[in-house]
Formats: structure tokens, sequence, C-alpha cells
């Protein structure tokens, strides 16, 4: 037990024999954890004479930060767009579930839907700012935001997005978003096209709330993307799906990632879903290098993830799984993906070469900095949420722990 000069009786855990992602790189460094945060081992040494309750000797593993999804639409069967009372069941289903793959903060993510269902499922998911996982532990707790795409999207690039649901922003814009919405409370993120006529002013409200907007599914040249992000923009969704493609004379929404339009101290995030189906690994390599530090890796995945072929739903469609792919049923439009995070990171790492650190921030600090929660997640500095995974050397997820609990193990 710590010493009677420690601040606090709460038990001390340990983790050694670890190279923990820090600072941009793996070091061997142990890791200290107390009531749910990172400690600094010279402040508990020097400040409070304390010492380790328990070791966790963790076998030359790597420790990095727990990974985050800032677009899932379900998975296991779960569709977050429908108006389930059951939904609360359905969110820690899947929150329970992801964690093997080494997810501990996600944004469920509502496609575009009618007004009354966003209004019911809103309001369902009021009740879900955080979900305990293990009863006898109130303090390990899931984060949750809501990500919602769409209907503010342009219809020649709508994807798997219903077009009867569609809409367009009146005089104003911020009205629209209330009337669709219902309300704007716990949404982290909303994806629109801002070549909609009175779309910067819905980007402003938005963004003056403290909502990171992405532009996705739209007709935006360069110009208008540009504009959307000197109105507050901050985020592409699924770069180079449902957008125009990169062309020599007007790159569209792609050309963000140079752009010397951006203004000063603010970043450009983009979205990637690295499951081998949605980007190529070329476009893949093309966009890292270009702004490595935007790339933020995403799943994008369905209900069906975690689930045999068949067919499932997304919202208001029917989807069919053949193999690897997701389809609006009777088409060959892709529908999200079925893929895992831990697999996004893994395919990532293999096709661009990026160290394994670049791989695992992509998934960790990078939404977190999206997010603004950096403070909180998505990094291992003293002071922050206990909230990491524990990977072999094929960034295979062993272990993963939520406020310093260990919550799954393979």
């Amino acid at each position: 037990m710590p010493s009677n000069k420690s601040v606090s009786d709460a038990p001390i855990t340990q983790f050694v024999n670890c190279r923990i992602l820090k600072n941009h790189r793996l070091q061997w460094e142990d890791l200290w954890v107390r009531e749910g945060k990172i400690l600094s081992p010279e402040k508990l040494f020097f400040d409070e004479e304390g010492f380790a309750d328990h070791k966790v000797d963790c076998g030359n593993k790597i420790i990095a930060p727990g990974l985050i999804d800032v677009q899932i639409n379900g998975g296991y069967g779960i569709d977050f767009s429908q108006a389930s009372g059951d939904i609360r069941r359905g969110v820690a289903q899947v929150a329970k579930k992801i964690l093997e793959h080494g997810v501990t903060s996600f944004c469920p993510t509502l496609v575009t839907s009618p007004p009354d269902i966003y209004h019911k499922v809103q309001s369902l998911h009021l009740s879900l700012p955080s979900i305990s996982l293990l009863d006898a532990q109130p303090h390990t707790q899931i984060h949750l935001c809501i990500h919602l795409e769409g209907p503010f999207i342009s219809e020649q690039k709508r994807g798997a997005h219903p077009p009867k649901f569609l809409r367009t922003f009146k005089a104003g814009g911020v009205a629209d978003l209330m009337e669709t919405y219902g309300h704007l409370d716990n949404v982290a993120m909303v994806t629109l096209a801002p070549e909609l006529a009175n779309s910067a002013a819905a980007i402003r409200e938005l963004s003056g709330r403290g909502i990171a907007v992405s532009l996705g599914h739209s007709m935006a040249d360069l110009s208008q993307a540009e504009e959307a992000v000197q109105n507050g923009a901050m985020f592409i969704t699924h770069l180079f799906n449902a957008m125009l493609p990169f062309h020599h004379r007007d790159p569209g929404i792609v050309g963000l990632l140079t752009s010397d339009r951006i203004p000063p101290g603010r970043m450009v995030y983009y979205g990637m879903i690295a499951d081998g189906i949605h980007t190529h690994p070329a476009a893949l390599r093309i966009a890292h290098r270009a702004h490595p530090a935007g790339l933020v890796l995403v799943t994008d995945a369905v209900t069906a993830m975690g689930l045999p072929p068949g067919q499932h739903t997304l919202g208001q469609q029917q989807i069919d799984i053949q193999g690897l792919h997701a389809y609006v049923a009777g088409t060959t439009t892709l529908s999200g993906s079925i893929a895992t995070m831990d697999m996004c990171v893994r395919h990532f790492r293999e096709v661009s070469g990026c160290t394994v650190e670049a791989a695992l921030e992509a998934a960790s600090l990078h939404p977190a900095q999206l997010l603004d929660i950096s403070h909180r997640k998505g990094t291992l500095e003293y002071g922050t949420d206990a909230d990491f995974v524990v990977l072999d050397d094929t960034l295979t997820v062993r272990e993963t722990y939520i406020a310093g609990q260990q919550v799954w193990r393979k």
C-alpha cells in the first residue's frame, strides 16, 4: 500500500516490461496508474514517496492509447440509426464487443434519416454520455458522442444515403439544424456538403458550439471547401469516397490536404477507411505522405460488422454483405464497411509503410485532437485517462483497459 505521505489511499498499478507510445515514439518505460488516471512516477516518488501496490508484466508488448472511432454506424446486428427503445442495450453491446479490437471511445454515427427518427434516436442517445462496462467498477466507462452524417449532403454523392430524406438549408441554415435534428446535445460532429446554399451559417453555428464540422458526400470544388474551413469546418468524411475525384485543375475537397488557404493555427483532419476496399493503397499512401498529421482512421462499420454475410440494414436502407464488401441491396454502391479498427491499423501500417507509431496515432491521438479531447484521451501523458491497449508486434490486440481496469483480454 502507499506510504503515509501519499496523497491518496487508492491502489497504484505499475505496468512493467513494456514499450509505451509517448511523444510520437515507442519507448521502454513503465506505466503507472491510480484512480483511472496515468501517474507521473517522478511526482509519485519524490512528492508522495509512494510505490506500486500491483505490478503487471506486459511481456515486452506495446502499450498504446485506446483507439477512437469517430465514424461507426453500428455492428453485431445493432444499427445506431434505428429508433429502438432498447438503444442503451444495443450501444452497450457494440461498446463491449469492440473492446477486443482496442476501441475505448467512439462516436455512434447516424446516417441520413427523416426528422422523426433523428428526434427519437437523439433523445435516446441523450441518456448515453457514457456506458458502464463493469458493474463492479462504476468509473470504467466508455466515452460516447454522436456523429450526424447527413441529411444536408449532395444528392449526386449521396452514396448509400436514401435520396428522399436529403435536405437543403433554407436562409440562415441554423433553424434547419434544429428542425431536423431536434437538438445538438451530445453531438460531436456533423457531416455536410459545403456547396449547399446557406451552409456557411450552419458551419459557423456548429463550430461555435464546439461541434466538429466535416465535409463529405459533396460535389464541392476546392474553393468551396476552403471557404468552409475558413468558416470553421475541420474534418473530411472518408477521404476520396463520395466526393469529386482529384483533378489537376481543381482537386476538390482532396486539395485541402495541401491547401495554402487554411487559417493559421488550424488543422484539417481527414478520415480514411483503411479496409483494403474503399481506398486503393496508392491513394492511401498519397494522402498520408501529403498530410500525415491529419490522417484519422475510421471503420465506417455497419450493422453487419461481426456477422455472417447476408442482408442487413443501415438506417432506412437494406444492405447486402458479400465477402468483405457491404453494398446497398441490389447495387454495387458501397455502404460502409465491416472492418474493425485494429484491422484498419494493421492494413494502414502494411500498405503505407508508415511507422508503428504513426499507425497507432492515426487511430488514437489524431481523432482525440479532432474531437478536442486530447487532454483526456488519445495519449499516455500524465494526468490523462488510463484508457489504453496492449498489443503484440503484429499489432494484434491482447488486452484493453479503460480507466486503468482491464475490460478485455485475448
